[in-house]
């Protein structure tokens, strides 16, 4: 059981970080229209730009997400085979992976990245003014 929750707590991270650099791009378009400054904050801009360089690095070389090993070591202790039984498992798994070619990954993860990169163009981080 302890490896069942586990390997369902680092699919939920794994989730996490899909979400974060999705949903970070979406909100920094949206806030580079809308004037939000926040999305400008060069350190929140560079853990974004890093993470999407980590996932497209890694699509390039052809080398497994770390967190899909960790989740399918853990799950393999657990007895697992699959997410049938499961229903956080189940559904993160549906969201998550899919099947396609590698090259398919490369593309779509490759040209999220251009768009990230873009972003610095369109919505350039700006550093915060101290005081006077």
């Amino acid at each position: 059981m302890p490896y069942q929750t586990l390997a369902n707590a680092v699919l939920a991270l794994h989730a996490g970080v899909v979400l974060f650099i999705v949903g970070s791009l979406v909100l920094i378009l949206a806030g580079g229209v809308r004037r939000w400054r926040w999305v400008r904050n060069p350190w929140f801009r560079a853990l974004h730009l890093a993470a999407i360089v980590v996932v497209v690095l890694q699509s390039w070389a052809g080398v497994m997400c770390p967190l899909t090993t960790l989740e399918h070591w853990l799950r393999a202790r657990a007895g697992q085979v699959s997410y049938e039984g499961d229903f956080i498992a189940y559904w993160l798994s549906k969201v998550l992976f899919f099947e396609a070619p590698p090259w398919v990954f490369i593309a779509v993860y490759s040209a999220f990245g251009l768009l990230v990169a873009l972003s610095f163009y369109f919505v350039p981080p700006v550093r915060a003014r101290k005081a006077a």
